[in-house]
């Protein structure tokens, strides 16, 4: 029998364990395995086994027999469809109650960006949206209007160690105004727009410049299969202060699986992300 299982259960007696959680390796063949089930007989100890497959979940995944052999059945993700008609319909019609709701609040944010500032008080950029389909994004402005040309003097700066994000905690492009934006996320408000028109969701993968989305890397084509959304897992998850390897992670989980509930379980968190104002810089 492989070294590894060769002293689980001095080792479960040792700890007291009442579960061992076996996840995928060259050493978990199915003779090792079945051995180490045959070990555990009789000792209270359940036995856990993790598929190598991950980042799938929910309803997707179910255990099927198949000629007498219990099989992990994955089902393909679900982003088309009735379903996913309904998440349009209504998240455009959510987006339009949003931006009449806090058209005050728009007004006001937008004659104080003009009145603290010169610039416009919109922001607009490029991003890749689904299917590798570009688009302009909106934002009320919260940087000078020389950020793009002082970039490459802060490069060095940049407190991102990975990939092709570039963030700074106290980014000295940013306006004293557009600093508390950010901070709320309120400087994403004019995005509902893009939801309205069809370029974005209220729920998605993150939505990547045309330079960020190449250092995706070879799964790039998985994120763009739905809409970028102006909240997502990456937000709920802690915003900027993510690694970018992590962010991309949670893009793909996203994707993989989608479903109106986990919809509807980021909103939830986007309030309380949005209140607690964490990672947001």
């Amino acid at each position: 029998m492989s070294r590894s299982f060769e002293h689980v259960l001095d080792v479960v007696s040792a700890v007291g364990a009442d579960t061992i959680a076996v996840t995928a390796g060259p050493e978990a063949t199915p003779e090792q395995m079945r051995r180490l089930a045959w070990q555990l007989e009789g000792h209270d100890v359940d036995m856990i086994v993790a598929p190598a497959l991950t980042d799938v979940a929910g309803p997707r995944v179910s255990i099927r027999p198949v000629a007498g052999l219990p099989l992990l059945h994955v089902e393909q993700p679900e982003i088309t469809g009735a379903r996913y008609v309904v998440k349009e319909i209504a998240e455009r019609a959510l987006a339009v109650l949003i931006l009449l709701f806090t058209l005050p609040l728009t007004l006001l944010i937008a004659a104080v960006i003009k009145l603290t500032s010169p610039g416009p008080v919109l922001f607009s950029q490029i991003r890749v949206g689904q299917h590798g389909r570009q688009f302009q994004i909106y934002k009320f402005r919260s940087m000078r209007v020389d950020a793009e040309s002082l970039l490459e003097t802060l490069r060095e700066q940049n407190e991102v160690a990975d990939g092709p994000l570039f963030k700074m905690r106290s980014d000295p492009r940013v306006t004293r105004v557009g600093r508390w934006l950010r901070r709320y996320s309120l400087d994403e408000l004019p995005q509902l727009l893009n939801v309205i028109r069809g370029d974005m969701a209220l729920v998605g993968p993150r939505p990547l410049m045309p330079l960020e989305a190449a250092g995706v890397g070879d799964t790039g084509h998985r994120r763009v299969l739905v809409k970028p959304g102006i909240t997502g897992l990456w937000q709920v998850s802690g915003r900027s202060d993510l690694p970018w390897e992590e962010t991309v992670r949670l893009d793909l989980y996203y994707v993989e699986n989608w479903s109106l509930a986990l919809d509807a379980q980021i909103l939830v968190r986007t309030l309380r992300a949005v209140l607690r104002a964490t990672g947001a810089y």
